[in-house]
């Protein structure tokens, strides 16, 4: 079975360091890096979109990768 992949961006000019999606991730893909949210591993996304849903700066966008059947 393929697993799905997303792309999962911070952009930190917009972080408030709030840490919602530190709290709220389940797969645990955030940490805060110097104050602010950073991606640890964006490969553990699967794609819940809470953490882009519940960020109150809009500084959170997931979007999937097209991936080969190969992969």
């Amino acid at each position: 079975m393929k697993k799905k992949k997303f792309k999962v961006v911070v952009k930190q000019e917009w972080c408030k360091s709030c840490e919602i999606c530190v709290q709220i991730c389940p797969k645990k893909v955030f940490v805060m890096d110097h104050f602010y949210s950073s991606v640890r591993d964006s490969n553990d996304c699967i794609g819940c979109l809470q953490c882009e849903k519940l960020c109150p700066d809009f500084a959170i966008t997931v979007t999937p990768i097209e991936t080969n059947d190969n992969e």
